[in-house]
């Protein structure tokens, strides 16, 4: 039987230092005057260059949420969560921005690298992409902008949106599309797959139709290509659906990886900034429903959707665990995979590993400077989250209770 209260299996990776690490960093983390103050001050001290402020940044947030400045610097960690049957989604963090032409060469060439790399080792299925490290937000946007002006399916309104560019954005975008297939087929190749991350919704529907292109291609035999559903936007289940259904007509295999969401304030902001219907969903009630709905949904149609439940929500995981159990469907059936993110929710991670369970570790990579956008988006989901920081702390200190009294 499943438990996700038992720190003992949740924690058997981590030693003692280890642990209390991780205790004083929830601690601060939870302390919104410590995160504000580190939020504001982090990114601009490591930018300059601030004396001693990589090996503190390094020492204590990077040490908790991310594998390595390098992938090579990863594998010991790697071959760690090995041992307790947890894999690894390889995760080169580059972040969004507008670097230019060279700068999204050397980045495809990084994640073709990654891919590769997760070829030679045994435990690592899958490695992540953010369109946004190898394309301009705004053609992005500007093709987003016309697609949601457009009318018909989401094809034929990508369609249009691209040959309504202007002749050099069309090039620009060709490229785009290069890079993907080009890193995709790569990774058909070594039978990697490629998790396609989410965006905010106004950059979002081209990486959605490049995303189904891809899988059209390459996800014949095998889910090679992986989109991932945001179902805090209220429009997610629906288009699930509508995949599969595209998936069902055309003959390929639907990857897709279903997650909550990681942009809820930003996109409700803008919504209201700029006066348009906000995209998230009314309340956490309809994302956890629409959430389990999808679970269900995919977990009900395996022949044609391979699964990633990405979560940090108890009860999201153990549902789907007791509906495969239900339905006698091996515990690692290879349509289903459970991941969190490293540093998060070991509770979760080890517990579920234990019980046979395909599952995995989110693992971020790159030198510090990279990677601090995303340590500093982990640190806010920790207090955006309710009762995130505080469930952690309460295992963290469970543990540590457990060990000075079995010494």
């Amino acid at each position: 039987m499943i438990s996700f209260n038992n720190t003992e299996q949740a924690f058997k990776y981590k030693t003692d230092a280890g642990l209390k690490r991780a205790n004083f960093l929830f601690s601060v983390i939870g302390n919104k005057l410590l995160l504000k103050l580190g939020l504001n001050t982090i990114p601009t001290a490591v930018k300059w260059n601030i004396p001693f402020m990589h090996s503190i940044v390094k020492a204590t947030i990077f040490e908790q949420f991310v594998g390595g400045e390098t992938m090579q610097e990863s594998v010991p960690l790697v071959d760690k969560l090995g041992k307790y049957h947890v894999q690894v989604i390889m995760d080169y963090a580059v972040e969004g921005g507008d670097y230019g032409e060279a700068a999204y060469a050397e980045a495809t060439k990084q994640f073709i690298e990654v891919v590769n790399f997760a070829a030679t080792q045994t435990n690592i299925p899958f490695m992540s992409i953010k369109v946004t490290g190898l394309a301009r937000t705004g053609l992005l946007q500007k093709l987003n902008t016309a697609m949601q002006a457009g009318s018909g399916t989401l094809m034929v309104r990508y369609k249009e949106a691209v040959k309504a560019l202007l002749k050099e954005e069309q090039a620009e975008w060709e490229n785009v599309v290069n890079r993907l297939r080009n890193i995709s087929l790569t990774a058909k190749d070594k039978r990697v797959g490629v998790l396609i991350d989410a965006e905010e919704t106004w950059i979002h529907d081209p990486v959605d139709a490049i995303t189904l292109i891809l899988m059209d291609e390459l996800n014949k035999q095998e889910a090679i290509v992986y989109n991932t559903y945001q179902m805090y936007r209220h429009d997610r289940l629906k288009f699930l659906e509508e995949n599969y259904l595209a998936a069902k007509e055309r003959g390929f295999i639907l990857g897709a990886k279903l997650v909550r969401g990681a942009y809820m304030e930003k996109e409700r902001a803008r919504a209201l900034e700029k006066n348009y219907p906000s995209p998230i969903q009314p309340d956490k009630e309809s994302c956890d429903r629409d959430y389990d709905a999808g679970v269900k949904f995919c977990i009900d149609h395996l022949n044609e959707v391979s699964l990633i439940l990405a979560s940090h929500n108890e009860h999201s995981n153990m549902a789907a665990a007791l509906m495969m159990d239900e339905q006698n469907i091996a515990h690692n059936h290879k349509h289903i995979h459970f991941s969190q993110l490293y540093g998060m929710s070991d509770q979760i991670t080890f517990n579920l590993a234990a019980a046979g369970f395909n599952v995995s570790k989110y693992l971020p990579f790159g030198p510090i400077k990279d990677v601090v956008p995303y340590l500093m988006r982990r640190a806010e989901e920790n207090t955006s989250v309710s009762g995130q920081t505080s469930r952690e702390l309460q295992l963290i200190k469970t543990e540590l209770k457990r060990r000075r009294g079995a010494k």
